[in-house]
């Protein structure tokens, strides 16, 4: 598989990332974790080497099903990234986030231990805590790099000031953020400023939550879907017609709009990494095949035309979320 490095500073990735937390806690109704940690074993076979996961998914559930997979694994073939620091409560609720340096070690240690490693590739804020500044949480990552236990410092979801705060305090090698033909806002700015610092976008969303594919939330009262206003009423029927205008462009490749969607974000630049949720071995196939499409200059033209930035209908989380990203921040 095709490689790119994540960032000026970071490690060679395979060209496609594999999103682990849809095999826990339900987010989009439940999974099996046999299928689960096949499908982590089938996607690093087939040359996936980024493999991404979060201490508060499932609430230490992903990162145990991580674990079991890695066992299996040359330890050297992964570049395992791992975000921190969502508080959650035993029902699943959330409490917030968390970046206080003591923190930071202390989500860590339990981290190495759930994946049965002594390192983390890439180790990130999964959000911004307003309570710490910046500097302090990724300075206390800067000292677990120092201490061997963290290879790359990486962000998520924050906007252009905070990268810049970050990146002066350690390298930062890549921004998790969402990025999709539906969700585009980070070319408003933060895209120019990664670039401008050799930090690299690992895009999550890429399908927009199964949005692109045409899939809605599920009977299981868990499911994330249930409650995003992309998936409500009007807003559903106006981005599924949105979605629709997609398929001419499609159909040119013999391919769905789904994987139109995989191919858009992986042409908009080699510092770009599209990250694919996957809870079954079937879906890898297309996505490789969504990798092999090189869309030409046209093509992405005609995406631009039919699907224009901002076109997309209702936020892409709930408005008490939305409050909480950084990355939405004016």
């Amino acid at each position: 598989m095709k490689q790119k490095r994540l960032g000026t500073t970071g490690p060679s990735v395979s060209a496609l990332g594999l999103g682990c937390m849809g095999m826990s806690g339900g987010i989009y109704g439940q999974s099996d974790d046999a299928e689960s940690v096949a499908t982590i074993l089938a996607a690093v076979e087939g040359g996936v080497t980024l493999v991404d996961t979060g201490d508060f998914y499932g609430n230490g559930h992903n990162e145990l099903l991580v674990g079991r997979a890695l066992k299996e694994l040359d330890r050297d073939a992964v570049q395992l990234s791992v975000k921190f620091g969502g508080l959650r409560d035993p029902a699943g609720g959330w409490g917030g986030f968390d970046g206080r340096p003591a923190a930071v070690r202390n989500f860590l240690a339990y981290s190495l231990v759930r994946l049965g490693t002594d390192h983390i590739d890439v180790y990130r804020p999964a959000r911004l805590d307003p309570a710490v500044p910046i500097e302090e949480t990724v300075g206390a990552v800067a000292e677990m790099v120092e201490a061997g236990y963290v290879r790359h410092i990486g962000l998520s979801e924050v906007g252009s000031e905070t990268i810049r705060r970050a990146h002066a305090v350690h390298p930062i090698v890549d921004l998790q953020i969402e990025y999709s033909v539906l969700s585009r806002g980070i070319e408003d700015d933060i895209l120019a400023t990664c670039r401008e610092l050799g930090i690299a976008i690992t895009a999550y969303g890429v399908l927009s939550r199964g949005l692109i594919a045409g899939t809605g939330p599920t009977a299981d009262p868990s499911d994330f879907r249930a409650h995003s206003p992309r998936f409500q009423g009007e807003n559903l029927t106006r981005n599924l017609s949105l979605i629709d205008r997609l398929s001419p462009i499609a159909q040119r490749y013999g391919i769905s709009v789904a994987q139109l969607a995989i191919a858009w974000v992986a042409a908009q630049g080699e510092d770009i990494v599209p990250v694919v949720g996957m809870r079954k071995r079937s879906r890898l196939d297309d996505a490789y095949a969504a990798l092999a499409v090189e869309l030409t200059p046209a093509d992405l033209a005609d995406v631009d035309a039919a699907l224009p930035a901002g076109e997309v209908a209702g936020a892409r989380y709930a408005e008490a979320q939305m409050a909480a990203l950084d990355s939405e921040r004016k």
